[in-house]
C-alpha cells in the first residue's frame, strides 16, 4: 500500500523558522507484523502527505527492514543501541529538515482511524499555542485509555500507586487520571506519549525528551517542560486510534518484567526531581523504597 497519498497542499504556515511537512516517527524494537498493521491504517488517516522514519532500536525480527523494503516514503535510521522511547525519537526528529513542521511520535503497535490524523492536524493549525496534540486511544476492547491527565503530585502519585491495583475508583488515582473528565477536546497538563502530534517549534524548543528517561514518564516530563515553556498540551477525542499492545513486551516474561521495573524507576525519577536537595532526602529515600517495594511485587505478580 503506498505511503504518500497525493493532495492539493494546503497553505503552508511557517512557524518559527520550519514549514509545513509532516513526518511520522515511531520507534520499533522487534515489532511484529503490528508495524504493518500501523502503516497500513496510516495511509488512511491523513490526506496530506508525510514521510516515516523507523528508528530502530535494535529489532531482531527484520520487520523494520521489511517495511522499509517494501514501502515508499518509509526510512529506517538505525539508532545504533537500544536508546529507549525518547532517545530513539530524539535520534529520528533530529534527522528532519526544517521543512517538517509538524511530527508525529507514536508507538508501532496502534491502528489509526480513518482521518484521525488530519482531524489531529486540523487541532493544531486553529490552536496555535498547541505544542503537543493528542487522540483519544482506545484498547481492543473499545475500552478509553485516559491519556490525557494532570502531573503527578506527590500526594497524588503515592495515593495512585499505592491504591491503584487494588482500589482503581480511589479519588487519587480518578483524579490524577482525568477519569470524570468529559470527553471533548481541552487542555490536559500531559499527553501518552503512544501518539503525539507535535508541533516541530515546541518540541525542539524544550530540547525533545528527556533521555534520562528509558522508557516511561518521559511523556509526562515533556508534557510539563512543554507547559512550563508557554506550550499547550492538546487532547483531541475527535481523532481515534487504537493501541493493540506491544508485540515486543508481551512476547516475552522477561521483558515485560524489566519494563515494569524501567516504570517504577522513571516514576521515582520524575518525583525525586521535583523533591531535591537536603531538606527533601527522608522524602526520596521513602519513595525510592516505597516504589522498589511495589516494583518487585509487580514484578512477582506479572510471572505468576
Amino acid at each position: 500500500m503506498p505511503q504518500s497519498v497525493p493532495s492539493p497542499a494546503p497553505s503552508p504556515v511557517l512557524q518559527e523558522g520550519y514549514g509545513d511537512q509532516l513526518a511520522v516517527v515511531t520507534v520499533t524494537y522487534s515489532p511484529g507484523d503490528s508495524l504493518d498493521a500501523f502503516l497500513d491504517s496510516l495511509a488512511g488517516a491523513t490526506t496530506r502527505r508525510y514521510t516515516v522514519v523507523l528508528a530502530d532500536n535494535g529489532s531482531t525480527d527484520g520487520a523494520p527492514e521489511r517495511a522499509a523494503a517494501g514501502r515508499d516514503g518509509v526510512e529506517l535510521l538505525r539508532t545504533g543501541g537500544n536508546l529507549g522511547y525518547g532517545g530513539g525519537a530524539n535520534r529520528a526528529v533530529a534527522t528532519l529538515g526544517r521543512e517538517v513542521g509538524w511530527v508525529v511520535v507514536a508507538n508501532p503497535d496502534l491502528v489509526w482511524c480513518p482521518g484521525s490524523l488530519d482531524e489531529l492536524l486540523a487541532a493544531g493549525q486553529r490552536t496555535p499555542r498547541a505544542g503537543a496534540l493528542g487522540p483519544l486511544i482506545r484498547d481492543v476492547d473499545g475500552g478509553v485509555y485516559p491519556s490525557a491527565r494532570l502531573l503527578p503530585s506527590l500526594g497524588r502519585g503515592v495515593g495512585h500507586a499505592v491504591f491503584g491495583a487494588v482500589w482503581p475508583g480511589n479519588p487519587w488515582t480518578r483524579v490524577y487520571r482525568q477519569s470524570e473528565s468529559s470527553v471533548q477536546e481541552r487542555d490536559a497538563e500531559w499527553l501518552s506519549g503512544s501518539c503525539l502530534l507535535l508541533r516541530r517549534a515546541a518540541f525542539d524548543s524544550v530540547a525533545g525528551f528527556d533521555t534520562r528517561y528509558f522508557m516511561y514518564f518521559e511523556d509526562v516530563d515533556l508534557g510539563e517542560r512543554l507547559g512550563k515553556a508557554g506550550w499547550r498540551n492538546r487532547y483531541v477525542p475527535s481523532a481515534e486510534v487504537v493501541h493493540t499492545g506491544g508485540h515486543a513486551t508481551t512476547a516475552n516474561a522477561d521483558v515485560s518484567a524489566r519494563m515494569l521495573v524501567e516504570h517504577h524507576r522513571s516514576a521515582y525519577r520524575y518525583l525525586a526531581d521535583h523533591y531535591p536537595g537536603p531538606i527533601w532526602a527522608p522524602v526520596r529515600w521513602a519513595l525510592r523504597a516505597g516504589l522498589g517495594t511495589r516494583s518487585a511485587l509487580a514484578v512477582r505478580r506479572a510471572g505468576r
